[in-house]
């Protein structure tokens, strides 16, 4: 397995396709939720009619704790299928196992947060789910297309 790494702007990559460093993982989970955050609360406010605020505040908790999920979902993800150039089929068992594992982490929160049963809660997680589903395949697509080019533009030492 060629392990060679290569340097481009405080960036550290690996050749082989699917070793990311722990700062291109920071930054893909960043970009991720700050994203989700501005698409989905608005959503979410229309949908659900709870306030914007008891949306945002949760959404902050959950984009938390889903950034943490993440990193380690997302290096589980990798070690199984290494490749930056996945199948849509790949690409949705990434995103379902990644959205299941968050419903069972954050469930009972929202439930509590937003003073809501746990079927109502798992409604509106449903919702998030779906949303997630969709944007999760787009972004992913998106930043390891990115990320592809920057390999390709500085990714010969």
């Amino acid at each position: 397995m060629n392990m060679a790494r290569v340097h481009m702007n405080g960036w550290h990559y690996s050749r082989e396709a699917g070793m990311r460093s722990v700062k291109e993982r920071l930054a893909h989970s960043a970009l991720f939720e700050a994203g989700g955050l501005v698409l989905v609360t608005p959503l979410a406010n229309l949908v659900s009619g709870h306030g914007l605020g008891k949306l945002g505040a949760l959404g902050v908790a959950l984009a938390t704790v889903a950034m943490g999920w993440n990193l380690i979902w997302n290096r589980l993800f990798d070690h199984w299928v290494p490749s930056r150039r996945r199948s849509v089929l790949e690409r949705l068992a990434q995103a379902l196992g990644f959205e299941a594992g968050l419903v069972v982490l954050t469930l009972p929160g929202v439930a509590w947060w937003l003073d809501i049963g746990m079927r109502e809660a798992l409604w509106l997680d449903i919702g998030f789910v779906l949303f997630f589903l969709a944007y999760g395949l787009i972004f992913n697509t998106l930043f390891d297309r990115v990320m592809r080019r920057r390999l390709a533009r500085g990714g010969s030492s």
